[in-house]
């Protein structure tokens, strides 16, 4: 039976590539400074074998890869804070371990590294010109991935766009909806006529699970593209409203002129800001590449993606959770 080690467990994406990789029959591991708070978030899954260490401490990451098959590093800086101070020494050690036990390097990636007029069905091969330091962080990234290919990584690298899903606290529907009450109105990032792309975590984490099953069959770089579920603003909170139950949900502009005035104190919301423009114009991905290699993009209605998120935040009529004021 084959191991991975997530690097990375407790985050949206490292959480739901865990569980969906654990369903299917893998050993898993992971490092984490706190085994014991972190196991809390993986009450049905106690086999995971969870290693004490920290990914800023040099040689933390390689000792608990020791055995591995497969590494996914989906760490990431909380919020948008310190993305090149703390994210790529981490990066950097998640390669190093690779290196040192021959496993395979599975990154989760965005589409920080385009401008913003790259424009629609972006493809692996478009030029990645980043317009923010954290679009160049995120290329500096990949570079070292490649580097790492050239002297004998195995690297599988996934590129989607905003994530949303069940338990993803920091999701972008996070920012549209509030948590915890009824849906009353949605204030969107953008125009509501300009096409977005949103990833399913679950859809995500099965498709990073078929890639890496497949791992022997593919190249020593093999990168893709998730294009994910894809609509305006105006269709996203028409699906909201007949999820929801609520045909009068209000769908306006964002508070950005809030963002302006916490920005200066609030590194978050400053990071917010940065990345505006991926709202303010279409960037979406090309997944011929993906499909052509496992035959489809997992994808679930939106209907449904968007019920058991709801369902999550605590948003839909009938939840216990739900404020009835």
């Amino acid at each position: 039976m084959s191991t991975v080690l997530i690097l990375g467990a407790t985050g949206s994406v490292g959480a739901n590539i865990t569980r969906t990789l654990a369903q299917r029959g893998w050993n898993i591991r992971a490092l984490h400074r706190n085994p014991e708070a972190a196991a809390e978030q993986f009450q049905d899954l106690p086999a995971i074998d969870w290693r004490r260490g920290d990914m800023h401490q040099p040689g933390d990451a390689t000792a608990a890869a020791q055995g591995c098959d497969v590494i996914v590093n989906a760490t990431n800086p909380p919020g948008y804070r310190h993305w090149r101070e703390i994210g790529l020494p981490m990066h950097r050690e998640a390669i190093a371990a690779a290196k040192a036990t021959g496993a395979t390097l599975v990154f989760p990636a965005n589409v920080y590294n385009y401008a913003p007029d790259s424009g629609e069905n972006i493809t692996e091969t478009a030029p990645q010109q980043p317009v923010t330091d954290k679009g160049r962080v995120r290329v500096d990234m990949e570079q070292m991935l490649r580097q790492a290919a050239d002297e004998g990584v195995q690297v599988i690298l996934l590129r989607a766009g905003d994530f949303f899903g069940p338990g993803a606290g920091s999701s972008v529907l996070n920012f549209l909806i509030k948590p915890n009450q009824r849906i009353r109105k949605m204030a969107y990032l953008g125009p509501m006529n300009v096409r977005h792309s949103y990833a399913y975590l679950p859809d995500l984490a099965e498709t990073f699970a078929r890639l890496i099953e497949r791992r022997d069959q593919l190249p020593r770089y093999a990168d893709f593209q998730f294009a994910g579920q894809v609509m305006t603003g105006a269709e996203l909170a028409q699906q909201v409203r007949q999820v929801s139950g609520e045909p009068a949900m209000k769908a306006g502009g964002f508070p950005w002129w809030l963002v302006h005035l916490v920005a200066p104190f609030n590194l978050t919301f400053k990071g917010l800001l940065e990345m505006r423009y991926l709202w303010d114009q279409p960037i979406t991905l090309d997944n011929s590449k993906l499909v052509a290699e496992l035959g489809e993009e997992p994808r679930t209605p939106m209907p449904n993606a968007l019920t058991e998120t709801l369902t999550a935040m605590h948003c839909l009529p009938g939840d216990e959770q739900t404020a009835t004021a």
